[in-house]
Parts: C-alpha cells; sequence; structure tokens
C-alpha cells in the first residue's frame, strides 16, 4: 500500500514542453557571423572555445530562427566540443528554440509577483486576441506565445518579454493594443526596462 497519489503520466503531467530538434537543412554560419564568432572565441584560451557556446548558439538561432540537429552540430564543430554538449545547453535554457518561432515571441512571465498582479489574465487576453494557446504560433507566424518564469523586473509586474526586449506593467485589458501596437510599430511599441529608460 502506498500513500502516494496516483500520476496518470500520460495526460500531459512531468512530460517536457520542448520539440526534439529535427535535423533541418544543413547549416554553416554566415561569412559575418563566422567573424563575430571568431573574435568572441578570442576573448578566450584557445583551449576553451566552447566557453563562447552561448554566443554561438545566439548566432545561430539568430541566422535559421531557431536550432536544428545541424544548426548544433555545427555549433559544436566551431566551438570544439560534442554535440551532446551542446544539445545540454540547449535543453536547458528557454529562449533556445528548437522549432520555428514567430516574428514576436511574447514571453509572459508567471513567477509569484507577475501572477499576483494578474499575469495568468494577460496570457488568456494575448491567447484570445492570437486565437492561441501558450506555447503556439499564430498562423501567419507573426506571433508565439510562452509562459515563462521570472524575468527579473518584479516591481514592474506582470512583464511581458518580446523576443529580447521588454514591456512592463501589462495590463490584460491592454493586452490587444500591445499586439496591434506591435504590428504596426514593431519593438517601438514596447516600454523598455524602466532602469536602462531612466538611466539613458
Amino acid at each position: 500500500m502506498s500513500f502516494h497519489p496516483a500520476m496518470d503520466y500520460g495526460r500531459g503531467r512531468h512530460q517536457s514542453a520542448r520539440a526534439l530538434p529535427e535535423a533541418g537543412p544543413a547549416f554553416v554560419f554566415t561569412a559575418d557571423r563566422r567573424a563575430k564568432l571568431e573574435a568572441i572565441c578570442a576573448r578566450y584560451p584557445a583551449d576553451q572555445r566552447k566557453s563562447a557556446i552561448l554566443a554561438a548558439l545566439y548566432l545561430a538561432q539568430d541566422q535559421q530562427g531557431y536550432l536544428t540537429a545541424n544548426a548544433m552540430r555545427h555549433v559544436a564543430e566551431a566551438i570544439g566540443c560534442t554535440p551532446a554538449q551542446v544539445e545540454d545547453v540547449v535543453s536547458f535554457y528557454t529562449m533556445f528554440y528548437t522549432r520555428p518561432v514567430g516574428r514576436h515571441v511574447l514571453q509572459v512571465c508567471r513567477t509569484l509577483s507577475c501572477a499576483l498582479m494578474g499575469a495568468e489574465r494577460v496570457t488568456e487576453e494575448l491567447a484570445q486576441t492570437l486565437h492561441i494557446r501558450p506555447g503556439e504560433t499564430d498562423a501567419a507566424g507573426e506571433f508565439t506565445l510562452l509562459e515563462v518564469e521570472c524575468l527579473g523586473a518584479c516591481d514592474r509586474a506582470p512583464v511581458v518579454g518580446v523576443n529580447d526586449h521588454w514591456h512592463e506593467c501589462q495590463r490584460p485589458e491592454d493586452a490587444k493594443a500591445l499586439v496591434d501596437d506591435l504590428r504596426a510599430k514593431g519593438t517601438a511599441a514596447l516600454t523598455g526596462c524602466y532602469l536602462k529608460v531612466e538611466k539613458g
């Protein structure tokens, strides 16, 4: 007899939300991205090129939009580590995508401060506006909606990350306006981190 509740593992609990990377097309860094990677690698001792793994992955994702198995293999060759080491890093960090994402990746923080300030309703309003669920991309390939953990601006909750940019104090009732403004103005629609704005 067990005091532990029975868990139905077939219904989605305790399963990774990350997609296994597809092989994808052949991948090689463009000349300018390879030059950027070499400049970054030069900051490390020659036998420690793999220290540039995050930068190499960002460059690959920027070039292709997401990381395929072929892109990860190329990154491994470029920095001198194994493909398994690259995949370990990709599977750990949520900012790397293993399937296509929209032009705007909306990341709604769901950690305590944002949750208390209505982040769940922000997600619901964005999902309703875009006609998608968290983890999905709209039919036009313009928006991907994700729920993420702390974005580091708890005093400005709820926070929505948009690609590498920032939008603070997002109210649920303004979610549609945020989407419309992103379509019309791009990242100019975002508030940015207030600390950066105030310090110039």
